[in-house]
């Protein structure tokens, strides 16, 4: 039997709060020679009660990568959020969901993290549960930057404002948007630099439009410093849907059908329309360099 200690909660943008219960969770398992795991729903419980879309700072596959690869969970189980799983009691989702499906041991939970059947279980609940049951349990206070609770809403905000500088204050890494890439208009910048057009995946917001000092990481692990676009393109669309376009430094290849990571590190400019396409190269390589001396100043 596989045992666990098991952290918490929904984990959108995996910031600096959620850090202390992964971390704790972590430490737990090493110290207990077992497992150390995250439950967490594929979508947020929130949208399915009220039926109201909730946009959200990752994918699932996002959340995924980032608790493996910052924090070292080694396994993250993400059940569905369906009307079994909306209707079980708070004690019924600790004995019979974490202790008898997935061998808990050890919990770890936020100081505000509610759970079961309208949101009825409490971290004092969870707490006293966990002593009658002979588990381990740990509530873990908030987390402050500068005086500023860490939270996913407020995240969430900054990065809609397009201040990815300080929502990576508060995440402890820099926003990350993973896509595949397809076929774009292969005009603008693709004669200066190759362009990846990422598919946002659904419910992902992307950050305010404009353009980026951005990094792009391919499956290989190979990585390039990247200028990328978020928005609708005037110059070349004339408005139309809402584009994420790398256009990738220092790198020849074919990229369509592949899935990348996508690193913000800091807002360069406006979304702006140009009047020719000359003028928007003559910017892309200005923005280019621009990015090359940010990461000469801040290595990655």
């Amino acid at each position: 039997m596989k045992e666990r200690v098991i952290a918490l909660g929904f984990f959108d943008g995996v910031h600096l709060g959620h850090a202390a219960l992964l971390r704790r969770a972590a430490e737990e398992a090493a110290r207990r020679g077992c497992t150390p795991a995250v439950f967490t729903f594929d979508r947020p419980p929130k949208e399915v009660v009220t039926g109201i879309p909730c946009p959200l700072i990752n994918s699932p596959e996002d959340r995924r990568d980032l608790v493996s690869r910052l924090y070292g969970i080694r396994e993250v189980i993400m059940a569905p959020f369906d009307r079994e799983m909306m209707t079980t009691s708070w004690e019924d989702f600790i004995t019979e969901i974490l202790v008898r499906r997935y061998h808990a041991v050890h919990l770890v939970a936020g100081h505000d993290h509610r759970f079961g059947h309208k949101n009825a279980g409490t971290p004092e609940l969870l707490r006293e549960k966990c002593a009658r049951l002979g588990l381990g349990c740990d509530v873990i206070p908030k987390v402050e930057v500068g005086g500023v609770t860490v939270s996913s809403t407020y995240i969430r905000r900054l990065l809609e404002l397009g201040q990815t500088e300080r929502a990576a204050q508060f995440l402890g890494h820099p926003h990350t948007l993973t896509g595949a890439v397809r076929h774009g208009r292969g005009v603008g910048s693709s004669r200066l630099f190759p362009t990846a057009n990422l598919v946002i995946p659904p419910h992902v917001l992307v950050p305010s439009h404009g353009v980026y000092v951005t990094r792009v990481y391919l499956p290989d692990g190979a990585n390039y410093a990247a200028v990328t676009n978020v928005g609708t393109r005037p110059t070349l669309d004339n408005g139309a849907d809402v584009t994420v376009e790398a256009c990738i430094l220092d790198f020849q290849g074919d990229l369509y059908g592949k899935t990348l990571r996508l690193e913000f590190y800091r807002h360069l400019r406006d979304e702006m329309r140009f009047d020719s396409l000359d003028a928007l190269r003559a910017r892309i390589a200005y923005d280019a360099e621009t990015t090359r001396r940010y990461f000469e100043e801040n290595p990655v």
